[in-house]
């Protein structure tokens, strides 16, 4: 009974899977008729998913019955779930029924219950934006299915530039790749590619910090007049500043150890705190809390349809209530 529970907010890394699997499972000269892609957010295209996981392939090759948007590990109608159960013991030797879904399977519900009863189940979750050493376990994941050789500094440094953007790492390995050619992607290659990207992003956070609002602001234009997606912008300087915030407390807690640090504050390469020690000096954690806040609504306008520019200035030229 082959069932698969691709689950995860890293879709860029589910999409791999499935192409994996479809491209492993399915005879091309019979996917046409083997192979079927429907949306759960239709209650009646998930109920034909079932129906169809119950019908054995045509030709060569196994079928596949892929699922987006699964319905059913969070909010599974009874009905849906009674479905499930009955399908699931009648699902062909030869077919694969894959269910892709973002958020975590609710382990109160029947339906994940009789799925993980007798499902592969794979979490593709993103690490948080402060977890450096996530993000560099990210990296070093996506180069190894995308069979590329990483070094490990090239990691960290592909890790301080894009963070937890999978889509964007994807995007960047494969250019790095052309790049390198038959060799190992080396930092010298992250530098040359995109640390001009990262850079700009840092330079906007140390005008905020120094008071240079005009200067960001300019900053933030020329990154979004160069298709810099906004929401990216926020993240890298939300990252940037949250790494300041913790290096500020655990200092001030009497913590030397550039490693403890590191590792309490999610930043991946010790080295960088001795660059950030000199930032924070002369700054209160308030400064921090404070850029943070302002970060936060920037994040909120972008999200609810605000102009790219106007949410950054609307949002770090207010004060936070």
């Amino acid at each position: 009974m082959p069932v698969h529970l691709f689950w995860g907010d890293d879709s860029a890394g589910r999409e791999r899977a499935v192409d994996a699997l479809i491209e492993t499972l399915v005879d091309p000269l019979w996917s046409s008729l083997n192979l079927s892609r429907l949306d759960g957010n239709d209650q009646e295209q998930a109920g034909r998913a079932l129906e169809e996981a119950r019908t054995p392939p045509f030709g060569g090759g196994a079928r596949l019955v892929l699922l987006q948007r699964s319905p059913f590990c969070e909010k599974c109608p009874a009905e849906l779930a009674s479905q499930l159960e009955a399908s699931l013991p009648l699902i062909s030797a030869d077919t694969h029924l894959v269910l892709v879904s973002v958020g975590k399977p609710d382990a109160r519900l029947r339906s994940t219950k009789a799925l993980r009863a007798v499902a592969e189940e794979r979490s593709f979750a993103l690490p948080a934006i402060w977890d450096g050493a996530g993000q560099v376990e990210l990296v070093q994941r996506t180069a190894q299915e995308m069979n590329l050789r990483l070094d490990r500094a090239a990691a960290v440094a592909l890790a301080d530039a894009i963070g937890s953007d999978s889509t964007r790492l994807s995007s960047e390995l494969d250019k790095l790749s052309l790049y390198v050619g038959e060799g190992p992607i080396t930092a010298a290659a992250v530098e040359a590619l995109i640390h001009s990207q990262s850079t700009s992003s840092l330079q906007v956070g140390d005008a905020l910090l120094d008071g240079r609002l005009g200067d960001a602001l300019a900053l933030i234009d020329t990154l979004l007049n160069a298709n810099e997606p906004a929401l990216r912008i926020v993240a890298a300087l939300t990252s940037q500043v949250r790494g300041l915030l913790w290096v500020g407390l655990l200092e001030r807690s009497g913590e030397q150890d550039v490693n403890v640090i590191a590792k309490a504050a999610g930043i991946g390469n010790p080295k960088r705190i001795y660059v950030l020690r000199k930032q924070i000096r002369g700054r209160s954690a308030a400064t921090f809390l404070t850029l943070l806040s302002q970060l936060l609504e920037v994040e909120a306008s972008l999200k609810r349809g605000v102009e790219a520019g106007d949410a950054f200035r609307d949002g770090l030229l207010t004060a936070p209530g």
